[in-house]
C-alpha cells in the first residue's frame, strides 16, 4: 500500500513540543517529542515489555520513560534504565526513525534509515522570499485513502463542478490538458485563454479585465503536491517565462501523509507574489482555501465509500490520464521496494 523509503509529513512544527505526542504514518504509531535541545525525535511509540504506547509515559532526564513499568529509552530508542536489578535485555529497543524540520514541518523517513537523505525532502521555492506572502491552515483530517486526493490534484477538471464559486469557470470544462511525467511525478497543465479570473481570483489579482490563466498541477512520489495558478493580462500568456509584470503567480504546496489505508492527513499552504506584508489578505484566502478544500473532502470521503460499496466495476474517462499514470508509476515503485526488501532479507 505504501511507499516507505519517502519523506513523508509527520506534524507541524508548532504541533510537537516537550511533551509526548502519537502521530500516525502510514500505520505506523509513534511517538514524537522535542528533547532539551528542542530537537525532534520519533520513536516507535510500543514498550518492549508489554507495548503500552511511550506516549503515555512521561520525559526523565531527556529520555522517555514507560508509563507502566519504568523503561527508559534514549532518542536512538536503546533502554537506558530497568526495574529490577538484572542487567537490561538486548532486546529492550525501540524503532528510531530519521526525522527533519523544514519550512515549519516535520518530515519523517519511514523506511531503511540507511537511506534517509535530507536531500531529496520536497524543496519550496521562495519560502524565505520577503517578496513573497503566505497563507497557511491546520492540518485536516481527510477519511479517504490518500491515492484518492492524489487523483484529485492531477485532476484540473473537477474544478468546474466541485468549487463553482471559487476555482471554476467555463473554460475549466473541456479545455484539454497536457500530461507530462518526471523522474519524481506527473504534471497535467493547460493555459485558459483570455478568461474571466474565476471568482476565488477576480478581487486578488492586480489588473483589469480577462486573462490568459495556467493551471498546473504537479504531484510527486509518494503524494506531494504543487500546484501553481497564474493569472496574466489576456494576451501575454502561454509561458511560465518572464510573465508580465502584473501576473499573478499562487504557488499552493499539499502534502498527503496516509495514517491509514482509509484515512489521509493533509498540510497544506500557499505561497503568492504580490502584497507579501497583508495579513488581511493572507487571512482571507486562508479562509477561502479552507472553504474550498472542505467541499474537497466532502467529494472524497463519499467517493471513498461509493469505491468500497460498489456492486460494479468504476469507469475511467480521458481526463483521468494524470491520476492513472501517477497511479501506475506509483504502484511501480511499491513493488520493487518489496522485492528489494524481500532479496536482502533472503
Amino acid at each position: 500500500m505504501f511507499l516507505k523509503n519517502a519523506w513523508y509529513v509527520a506534524a507541524w512544527s508548532s504541533e510537537i513540543t516537550t511533551d509526548l505526542k502519537q502521530v500516525i504514518v502510514l500505520g505506523e504509531k509513534i511517538c514524537m517529542y522535542r528533547d532539551q535541545a528542542g530537537k525532534i525525535v520519533a520513536l516507535e511509540d510500543a514498550c518492549p515489555h508489554r507495548k503500552l504506547p511511550l506516549s503515555m509515559g512521561r520525559i526523565a532526564g531527556g529520555n522517555v520513560e514507560c508509563g507502566y513499568h519504568g523503561l527508559t529509552f534514549d532518542c536512538s530508542g536503546a533502554c537506558v534504565a530497568a526495574p529490577g536489578k538484572g542487567r537490561i535485555p538486548s532486546n529492550a529497543v525501540v524503532h528510531s526513525y530519521p526525522v527533519e524540520e523544514s519550512y515549519e514541518l516535520i518530515w519523517i523517513w519511514m523506511g531503511d534509515p540507511e537511506l534517509a537523505d535530507t536531500s531529496e525532502i520536497f524543496k519550496i521555492e521562495n519560502y524565505d522570499n520577503a517578496d513573497w506572502g503566505i497563507n497557511r491552515g491546520a492540518a485536516m483530517e481527510i477519511k479517504c485513502n490518500y491515492k484518492l486526493m492524489t487523483d484529485n490534484l492531477l485532476d484540473p477538471t473537477h474544478v468546474a463542478w466541485v468549487h463553482q464559486t471559487s476555482f471554476a469557470q467555463d473554460a475549466a470544462r473541456d479545455t484539454p490538458l497536457t500530461l507530462s511525467k518526471n523522474d519524481d511525478g506527473v504534471v497535467v497543465h493547460r493555459w485558459m485563454m483570455d478568461v474571466e479570473p474565476a471568482p476565488f481570483y477576480k478581487h486578488i489579482v492586480q489588473f483589469e479585465g480577462n486573462a490568459d490563466r495556467l493551471q498546473k498541477y504537479e504531484v510527486r512520489y509518494p503524494c506531494h503536491a504543487l500546484i501553481r495558478s497564474i493569472f496574466t493580462p489576456a494576451g501575454t500568456g502561454g509561458s511560465e517565462d518572464a510573465l508580465h509584470k502584473d501576473a499573478f503567480v499562487m504557488d499552493s504546496y499539499n502534502f498527503m501523509t496516509p495514517t491509514t489505508e482509509d484515512e489521509t492527513r493533509y498540510y497544506w499552504f500557499q505561497l503568492r507574489n504580490i502584497r507579501a506584508d497583508d495579513d488581511e489578505l493572507s487571512a482571507r484566502m486562508s479562509d477561502a482555501v479552507k472553504g474550498v478544500f472542505e467541499e474537497d473532502i466532502v467529494i472524497l470521503e463519499a467517493v471513498q465509500t461509493g469505491l468500497s460499496e460498489e456492486r460494479n466495476p468504476h469507469i475511467d474517462l480521458s481526463i483521468d490520464g494524470g491520476p492513472l499514470r501517477f497511479r501506475r508509476e506509483l504502484e511501480a515503485l511499491i513493488v520493487a521496494e518489496q522485492q528489494s526488501g524481500a532479496a536482502a532479507e533472503a
